[in-house]
């Protein structure tokens, strides 16, 4: 159920404040409350802010801004296919703003692009409120929008993939995404995955003392695919640098030069990136060494998942 609109009195504007690790609070002005929600999944808000402009939050968990959302979404997407020498088609997993949609439909190799996300409230809110996320892409011709579990999903399907994104919501106690951090999540990715697939996740914070989480889905996408490399961006809006995931089955993401990356990038039709290029990728991959020692991180399971509190 969802409230209508509300506007601030400069005097009165309220703050939208949150937990970001035991000790450390994070806060933001809010202008206006455009949409505030409870779906059957988690709490929804759509809240305009003095400092980041128009804001998803979910689980009182900021998502995206419309200031650095780009940040994320074009780091999200292009490192994946950009290892595939020639996507074709791509399986999106969440990020219902529909911005991986707008940044996977850049590139002229993509046929087909299914997306998979559980929250069909969320998504319906997204369309209406974010279109500087998605641009319209919903509505392209190549897109299928599903809604349902996308691990059901995969495990009932045959169709293969060429490239597959996963950018499922924080794996909060209780709450609809924790499933998707797991080995034999992995796993049954990689089995839906042509033989030069790929695979990129969301992968927690990198921020020093709360990386721990990061760590262990870098080692748990290791234990599944033999070609893995992590990166990190730094989200403004987040206060904290976040972390990602590249795996393939048969390409090192690392073997491609910041050259190599711009000509394929050009070649696709690529060429209005705000962030990602061949000189910030080289940039992103290089990480500090608390994050590069962490090989004793545990592996994460169906029994034993990652849960944030």
């Amino acid at each position: 159920m969802e409230s209508p609109a509300t506007v601030f009195p400069h005097s009165l504007m309220p703050w939208k404040t949150f937990s970001k690790r035991n000790g450390e609070r994070l806060s933001y002005q809010v202008l206006k409350e455009v949409l505030v929600a409870r779906t059957p999944y988690q709490s929804l808000e759509v809240l305009d802010t003095a400092a980041f402009g128009r804001c998803l939050f979910l689980d009182d968990k900021i998502q995206s801004s419309e200031m650095d959302e780009y940040f994320y979404h074009e780091s999200l997407t292009h490192p994946a296919l950009i290892t595939h020498p020639n996507p074709r088609r791509v399986l999106i997993i969440g990020s219902g703003e529909g911005a991986l949609l707008r940044e996977s439909l850049r590139h002229n190799t993509v046929e087909r692009v299914l997306m998979v996300d559980i929250d069909a409230e969320v998504v319906r809110a997204c369309k209406e409120h974010l279109f500087a996320w998605h641009q319209g892409a919903f509505e392209d011709t190549r897109v299928e929008l599903l809604h349902g579990d996308a691990r059901a999903y995969l495990e009932e399907t045959e169709e293969v993939f060429d490239t597959v994104l996963v950018d499922a919501t924080d794996p909060l106690t209780g709450g609809p995404s924790y499933r998707m951090f797991t080995r034999e999540f992995y796993l049954l990715a990689y089995s839906r995955l042509s033989p030069e697939g790929t695979m990129a996740v969301q992968a927690e914070s990198t921020d020093l003392g709360v990386h721990q989480g990061h760590l262990s889905i870098v080692q748990t996408v290791k234990a599944v695919f033999p070609y893995v490399a992590p990166y990190r961006v730094h989200v403004p809006s987040f206060g904290e640098s976040w972390g990602f995931v590249v795996a393939s089955k048969s390409r090192d993401l690392a073997s491609l030069t910041p050259t190599a990356v711009d000509q394929t990038l050009d070649r696709r039709g690529c060429r209005d990136l705000r962030f990602y290029e061949g000189q910030v990728q080289a940039h992103l991959f290089c990480q500090p060494r608390y994050l590069r020692e962490g090989a004793h991180a545990p592996i994460i399971t169906d029994s034993q998942p990652l849960l944030i509190v």
